[in-house]
């Protein structure tokens, strides 16, 4: 079976980085492993609506698309075991000071002419919490073009107050710095739960698949099922009409802040 780079741990200089900027890039998996994750995610992608795991959808030039699947460690053994325990874990202990556990995971397809997503902080659509890490582990390369994600350094020691959607509002947005941070696949990036962050739409004929886990302080409880519990409780409210859907269903909200771009699917 493919293997993990050989010295996956990250320095001290690296950890300093991470506290400074509210962010990090590390050299996580070799070639091989780089390889057997994609040829996973290929898996996931082709999961139908069937089963207990969440699909996302949303509307394109190019027709309808998946843009997310979530919650789908307890059926695939190998992501199980890469973001449950082993490295990654290890780096989440690392950068949160004490050991991390599992709250939440996610792929984001954006698939070619997909939308992005609005300038935001995750910490207000993450319940339960006072602090949690997420990271970015690239499976295609992520460019400018294709949407790869942006972030401000130093921004993550307080929230900022949000608009209705949950989102930066636009006049401190156009305040921040923001800068690109292109990946290759393989790569991986970690992200403060204050980080401000975004990124654009896929323009390109490529893909632009990232898998997303996020990870709390074990000494905060394991509330990966509460948290997805909330979520489909809401999300069953907003389907059946209580809520009014997001901003007039003129975007498909598919966290519990309406920060992605995407247009909802005619059913």
């Amino acid at each position: 079976m493919s293997s993990l780079a050989s010295s996956p741990s990250i320095t001290d200089e690296q950890i300093e980085f991470y506290n400074q900027s509210g962010w990090l890039i590390t050299e996580l998996f070799d070639n091989s492993y780089t390889s057997a994750l994609k040829a996973w995610v290929n898996e996931v992608q082709m999961w139908d609506d069937s089963g207990a795991w969440l699909n996302h959808y949303e509307a394109t030039d190019h027709g309808a698309q998946k843009c997310r699947t979530e919650y789908f460690t307890p059926f695939h053994p190998q992501m199980q075991a890469m973001l449950c325990g082993g490295t990654m874990l290890e780096v989440a202990s690392a950068l949160l000071g004490e050991q991390a556990v599992l709250y939440k995971e996610k792929i984001n397809y954006k698939l070619a002419g997909g939308a992005g997503w609005d300038a935001h902080q995750d910490a207000p659509a993450y319940p339960f919490l006072d602090l949690h890490i997420s990271c970015m582990v690239a499976i295609d390369d992520s460019n400018e073009e294709n949407g790869c994600l942006e972030v401000v350094s130093n921004k993550h020691h307080e929230l900022i107050p949000t608009d209705s959607r949950g989102c930066i509002p636009d006049s401190v947005v156009a305040t921040l710095e923001w800068q690109h941070v292109p990946l290759r696949a393989g790569q991986t990036m970690w992200f403060h739960s204050r980080t401000p962050h975004r990124s654009g739409d896929n323009k390109s004929l490529r893909n632009r698949r990232a898998m997303y886990p996020t990870y709390n302080a074990a000494s905060e409880g394991d509330l990966r099922e509460k948290y997805y519990a909330t979520k489909r409780a809401e999300f069953a409210h907003a389907e059946h009409g209580a809520s009014g859907g997001a901003s007039g269903n003129s975007r498909v909200q598919i966290s519990l802040i309406d920060d992605f771009r995407g247009r909802p699917v005619t059913k």
